[in-house]
């Protein structure tokens, strides 16, 4: 599967997708529709299809944004160092569509890394388990629990 930033793609975004993927917006906390979902499956990105987080690695942080231990395929997500808002972060970033996703933390669950992605709802795609063989993410089976 190809995975790339098509103007086709980025024409298909909501202005809200747009803000956040394109122009490296913010969702604001809690307003996310993937915030609250529980159901097995991928997280892909928005604008280029590339599987970026799993089901099993997502977790209720309190942050207000979906939260991720990992990545589902390290090469799909750059890190970059991001000093705006008067802060250091890194940044988080798809590596073919290049859009924002949100920001790696340092203050995620210890026994599972100790990272927390998180990652806004507007840059993604979620890919139900029983709806990957089909879209193609068949590869990524094995890394979806069973709920």
């Amino acid at each position: 599967m190809t995975y790339r930033k098509t103007d086709a793609a980025i024409a298909a975004l909501t202005p809200e997708e747009y803000r956040v993927t394109q122009e490296s917006g913010t969702e604001r906390p809690g307003t996310g529709a993937l915030l609250a979902n529980k159901e097995p499956g991928i997280y892909v990105d928005i604008v280029s299809g590339e599987p970026l987080f799993a089901s099993s690695d997502k977790y209720e942080s309190g942050c207000g944004w979906p939260s991720f231990t990992k990545p589902l395929v390290h090469d799909h997500v750059n890190e970059l160092r991001d000093t705006t808002h008067g802060m250091i972060r890194v940044e988080v970033r798809s590596a073919h569509g290049d859009s924002h996703l949100g920001h790696v933390f340092t203050d995620g669950p210890q026994d599972r890394g100790g990272l927390r992605y998180c990652i806004n709802s507007a840059s993604l795609r979620f890919v139900h388990r029983d709806e990957m063989e089909t879209e193609g993410y068949g590869a990524y089976l094995d890394q979806v629990e069973d709920i």
